[in-house]
């Protein structure tokens, strides 16, 4: 409400009420110019009102939007349904250019602004988690594996006569795919068995870039975050090699954010070694809808190089839920969430390493993981231990795996790997895993493991049962076969 306004609700409203209300609205348009001007995260988080007035006014300044607008062009942001528009608050044109992902758009000053600030609260974040010396980022309307899939080729632009990916092994098919389907040739480097830890195979590393040569070698990429029993990949070690032989270094750091032990290992790779961009997914660390990522690194450049890299203009619909959290949580929430998530990590650990005692089972000695945990399932018969998984999920526990050591061999993009699932041929022993990630609380922890404590005991009945009656069968046959004996004899 400008000022002759004000002045013309004095005539219909007492000046009080008026200057009490006009104090108010005020109050809310600095958190906005605080926001507009420094373009970091707020120390505390805004109300949804305040949120919602900021993606207004925004959407009052698309071309859309305007009251005299006249669009004759192909995409000139209409939206048919009412429900849809007001979903989107009305912002349709979605974020940058043809030729430049994170480009200003003439008809849309106000997506354009939501773009570049929701990327400055995302380098404020990214430095909050722990990775000080981030140089530049940019969100992308990608899921993880599509995001890595962008970060190589525009590494392969740098290297022309580059066509392999090294790649320390880590059971998931989404960073495998990317290699496949950017066109590269996967060089897979088996993990390394250290108690029940599996391990980055540094020497190994070395050893297939001398023998490849440097130059034949796209990027190694590596994973910070990742199923137990395996471990964040060895970065520091990882970026000194790569910056000894002058190779791109990429870091699939898809949930790593919020475990200050990745983001350390990321930050101490870039300060003594190399990385040059790491990929990080927004539904993992900060709970919103799947569908986008952060692209980041260490070299501002290089990240706008990628950016320029997109083709086509994107969908704002990741920014935009990113923008309302991060606003939402200000950076004392989002701190206090790593720090919950921290101390759900030693619960989980403690609840499940009891309930493994009372099975008859053990945690896994995986110190090195700061996630995720898994439990031994050795008092099982190997081809019926996948059932368990199955009994968890039909009591409504998610996100927990069953990782089977009697798997088929999977083949992906024309390679075969043993037991994929476990990052690792010949693992010991079949295994639980769950993970502390952020949003976890005590009822879940609670709940899981008083739902794995009955699943296993009545799995474990089943199979004694079973075994009985086998013995029971065994016996009989073996009686029977001892009278015919004797009748015979």
């Amino acid at each position: 409400m400008n000022s002759e306004s004000q002045k013309l609700c004095e005539s219909l409203v007492p000046l009080v009420y008026v200057k009490q209300g006009v104090q108010a609205c005020q109050m809310r348009q600095n958190k906005i110019r605080t926001l507009i001007q420094h373009k970091k995260l707020p120390d505390e988080g805004w109300d949804d009102q305040t949120i919602e007035m900021l993606l207004q006014e925004l959407s009052t300044m698309d071309s859309n939007n305007f009251p005299s607008n006249c669009g004759v062009g192909e995409r000139e942001g209409r939206i048919y349904s009412d429900m849809v528009a007001r979903r989107h608050y009305r912002l349709s044109h979605g974020i940058g250019r043809s030729g430049d992902i994170s480009a200003v758009q003439p008809k849309a000053a106000g997506s354009s602004l939501l773009m570049k600030l929701t990327n400055c609260l995302a380098l404020d974040v990214i430095k909050l988690s722990g990775i000080q010396s981030v140089a530049g980022c940019f969100v992308v309307p990608m899921a993880t594996g599509m995001s890595l899939l962008l970060c190589l080729l525009a590494l392969k632009s740098r290297r022309p006569d580059a066509k392999y990916v090294i790649w320390p092994r880590i059971d998931q098919k989404s960073c495998f795919k990317s290699m496949i389907t950017a066109g590269f040739e996967p060089i897979v480097i088996e993990n390394i068995l250290t108690g029940d830890e599996l391990s980055t195979d540094i020497e190994m590393i070395e050893k297939k870039i001398v023998e490849l040569g440097s130059e034949k070698i796209v990027c190694v990429m590596t994973t910070t975050s990742c199923f137990a029993p395996r471990t964040p990949d060895k970065l520091e070690e990882v970026g000194s090699i790569c910056k000894k032989y002058n190779v791109p270094h990429l870091v699939n750091n898809a949930y790593g954010l919020q475990s200050s032990k990745c983001t350390h290992l990321i930050q101490q790779a870039a300060r003594i070694g190399r990385i040059d961009v790491f990929v990080q997914s927004l539904d993992k660390n900060f709970m919103v809808p799947v569908g986008g990522s952060i692209i980041a690194g260490f070299d501002a450049s290089f990240i706008q190089d990628i950016s320029k890299s997109y083709p086509g203009r994107a969908s704002a619909s990741p920014s935009m839920d990113l923008f309302i959290t991060l606003l939402s949580l200000g950076a004392k929430g989002y701190k206090q969430l790593l720090k919950d998530r921290k101390d759900m990590y030693i619960y989980l650990k403690d609840q499940l390493e009891q309930c493994a005692q009372r099975n008859n089972e053990r945690l896994l000695g995986v110190k090195g993981n700061p996630i995720s945990m898994a439990m031994s399932l050795t008092d099982v018969e190997g081809k019926t231990v996948t059932e368990i998984g199955s009994m968890l999920f039909t009591r409504f526990v998610s996100g927990a795996r069953v990782v089977s050591m009697d798997s088929k061999d999977t083949n992906i993009g024309g390679l075969t790997f043993h037991n994929f699932g476990s990052h690792y041929n010949d693992y010991p022993c079949s295994y639980l895993t769950a993970a502390s990630a952020i949003g976890t609380n005590k009822q879940d922890v609670d709940t899981f493991i008083n739902r794995l404590d009955q699943v296993l005991k009545k799995f474990k009945k089943v199979k004694n049962v079973q075994t009985d009656a086998a013995k029971t069968c065994d016996e009989i046959t073996q009686s029977s076969e001892i009278k015919t004996e004797v009748s015979n004899t």
